[in-house]
């Protein structure tokens, strides 16, 4: 059966039902995994990004694709050895093993939808 998270929207910040906001670095950024392994979404993963004012994503590069949407804010973004600043409707694909990086360029939140594949499942070893 398919699965809702509703927005919740104060104006300063966008939440959803259901889905926890996890710190994702040093700087204050924050996820939310708005569909996911969760919610039985076993082929891809959406998550929500926020980037504080003058703050920085992960430097980060990864063994799968990513489709990034910029929903808010202006960032530079650092795909390999190029940079390119970006904003709001504008698509970002970051191929595998590219690094890259968002820079948010204002006072404001920027926020972006990534889509992924999903992560793999973490079975536990047995202990023996």
């Amino acid at each position: 059966m398919g699965v809702i998270h509703r927005c919740i929207d104060d104006g300063k910040t966008r939440r959803w039902e259901g889905v926890e906001v996890e710190l994702y670095t040093s700087n204050q950024a924050t996820k939310q995994v708005l569909v996911g392994r969760k919610d039985g979404a076993n082929h891809f993963a959406i998550r929500y990004f926020t980037i504080p004012p003058h703050g920085f994503s992960s430097l980060d590069q990864h063994s799968h694709d990513h489709g990034v949407m910029v929903m808010s804010g202006r960032a530079r973004v650092m795909l390999g050895e190029q940079f390119e600043e970006v904003g709001p409707g504008d698509v970002i694909y970051i191929p595998c093993w590219e690094r890259h990086q968002f820079e948010n360029l204002t006072d404001e939140p920027f926020t972006f939808l990534c889509v992924i594949p999903p992560k793999p499942i973490q079975l536990d070893q047995p202990q023996g």
